[in-house]
């Protein structure tokens, strides 16, 4: 007996030690429901739906439940038993429908409870005071005569009834932010936003929008006129001494045109390069400063000869046979080689560097979203983050790119589309779309 003892206690220690690890960890833990939701939920507009998921990964879920309560009446909006301990996890589907509910404006609270199977019944508890706000805001308009040109700006001014958190002009599916600014000691909101080159009268949709921290959303038509504007088209033939001298400096800056011959490299410069030229730089111009950066009449490059314009269409050609197509989105104008390049207003530098069919490029902010672009400059005289003043060298004109010559490109961006750069040099345009829209009587 005596040898066997030892024994009996080892496996009795091992039993022991296995049914306190069991009971620990099953009815006998003491950890409590784990509670998340999926939102925020300080402020419900008119109607909000939420996931809520309970987890107790021990002794599993043994009830969960969801209340609102404003002025003492509370309303369940969820209430379950689970008969069994093997429900570890769930996640309810909460609606709050305050005109259903009879919910008023104002304040109410949100309780939010889940019960385990442990022997204790550990619970969790979570509570939340939450707004109801269904009222959407209102949106007032200073600007009821808004005439635009294709491939133009606009610049409005409004106010809304009540602080919102997403604000501006939508032109179709392109949307253009809002921000808040002073006008005579009031607060208001001003919004530039571009109109495309293929925006027509009539068939073009423009809307105001604002939305409240609880969803609210309330959108209005912009009064507005678009004039008629023709652009320019062009058949441009590609020569191979062109294609031989251009196309190895993009062969050697991008692995995807290595092993093409110079007419494929073209073809993939001018298609799928353009395209991820202009989404880069859109990336760049979706942070700018929530003021107006630029002053007065934007420079135009001096001695300069216009080379190209905004809205050319171009139809490239090789061997008498159409290899694709491009719309120029800015104006060239050329002047001596290797000519100084002014800053055409005040602003912040936003990016320097080589970036694929503009060559060295420099892109200034100007506030409120409102961007321009120098490309195929020789050198850059300037760094990120740099203020520069109007009239300040930033650097100078080369061919670096998909430029045929030595040449400036220049280009405005505005909400992240680019118009037409010559609106911005007449000082009668500024005076008439920007500066009296801005003198608000109130």
């Amino acid at each position: 007996m005596k040898t066997y003892k030892p024994y009996i206690i080892a496996a009795l220690v091992i039993l022991l030690a296995g049914f306190g690890f069991w009971f620990f960890n099953s009815y006998g833990e003491w950890e409590k429901p784990v509670v998340s939701i999926d939102q925020d939920i300080n402020s419900v507009g008119k109607y909000k739906a939420i996931n809520i998921t309970f987890t107790d990964t021990k002794s599993g879920l043994r009830n969960t439940s969801v209340t609102i309560t404003q002025d003492d009446k509370a309303q369940v909006l969820s209430s379950i038993n689970y008969t069994d301990s093997v429900t570890k996890e769930n996640t309810v589907a909460i609606t709050i429908d305050p005109i259903t509910m009879k919910l008023h404006d104002g304040q109410a609270v949100l309780d939010i409870a889940a019960t385990d199977n442990a022997l204790w019944k550990n619970r969790t508890t979570v509570t939340r005071q939450i707004n109801i706000d269904a009222i959407p805001p209102q949106i007032f308009l200073y600007t009821s005569t808004n005439n635009i040109n294709p491939g133009g700006t606009c610049v409005i001014v409004y106010r809304t009834s009540k602080p919102v958190m997403v604000t501006g002009v939508k032109v179709e599916n392109n949307f253009s932010q809002g921000y808040p600014t002073t006008i005579s000691a009031k607060p208001c909101i001003i919004s530039y936003f571009p109109m495309s080159a293929e925006g027509r009268q009539g068939t073009t949709s423009i809307k105001v929008i604002a939305r409240d921290q609880a969803g609210n959303e309330t959108s209005i038509n912009l009064p507005h006129l678009i004039r008629n504007k023709k652009f320019r088209s062009d058949k441009m033939v590609l020569s191979d001494s062109f294609l031989q001298q251009k196309m190895p400096e993009f062969q050697s800056n991008n692995p995807a045109s290595q092993g093409k011959t110079p007419l494929e490299t073209f073809i993939h410069v001018n298609s799928q390069m353009r395209a991820d030229n202009d989404k880069a730089l859109r990336e760049i111009c979706q942070k700018s400063q929530p003021r107006q950066l630029w002053e007065g009449t934007f420079l135009r490059m001096k001695n300069a000869a216009p080379m190209a314009l905004f809205g050319d269409k171009r139809t490239y050609q090789y061997q008498g046979k159409s290899i694709g197509e491009s719309t120029h989105m800015g104006v060239d104008l050329a002047s001596t080689t290797n000519a100084p390049v002014e800053a055409a207003n005040n602003g912040i530098v936003a990016y320097t560097g080589y970036l694929g069919i503009y060559g060295n490029i420099v892109i200034i902010d100007h506030g409120l979203g409102f961007f321009s672009i120098y490309g195929h400059l020789n050198s850059i005289d300037v760094k990120n983050g740099q203020e520069v003043n109007k009239g300040n060298i930033i650097g100078h004109t080369g061919s670096t790119g998909l430029a045929g010559g030595d040449h400036l490109h220049f280009g405005l961006l505005i909400g992240g589309q680019f118009v037409n750069p010559q609106e911005w040099w007449d000082p009668h345009w500024i005076d008439d779309n920007v500066n009296k829209k801005m003198a608000v009587s109130f």
